[in-house]
């Protein structure tokens, strides 16, 4: 039972890894600007910066509260401004927003977990101590 949070970390860690390093090198920056961010092209490749960094911290279990802030503060923009599934007329586009909406607040109330709880008991954090 000790290494389930282990898991959890790893498992949550993925997606942002995977996401933030193509974001990272520019990936979705056309699918950004189309939805109205400003800057796209500096913002997207910042954001994965953000996600990678915080995803990293989380799965190696480094300053894990802090990578998960960095997940947070990746997640309430994104999800705001790339999954406003109110705006969106077409309601089979407009399902599928609501999707990709409800599943980044699922994942920011993980992430919120883990900013409080912190990384669990196999972790360089917990190793230091």
């Amino acid at each position: 039972m000790k290494a389930l949070p282990l898991l959890g970390r790893i498992l949550f860690a993925l997606i942002f890894l995977m996401s933030g390093l193509n974001h990272a090198m520019g990936a979705g920056t056309d699918y950004a600007a189309a939805a109205g961010v400003p800057m796209a092209g500096v913002l997207v490749p910042l954001a994965g910066v953000i996600a990678v960094l915080g995803a990293l911290s989380i799965l190696l279990g480094y300053k894990v509260k802090y990578g998960a802030w960095l997940i947070v503060i990746f997640l309430i923009p994104v999800t705001l401004a790339l999954h406003n599934f109110w705006t969106v007329k077409d309601p089979m586009q407009a399902q599928m927003q609501m999707a990709m909406f409800m599943k980044n607040i699922a994942i920011l109330g993980g992430a919120l977990l883990l900013a409080y709880f912190g990384p669990g008991p196999y972790s360089i954090d917990n190793r230091k101590a």
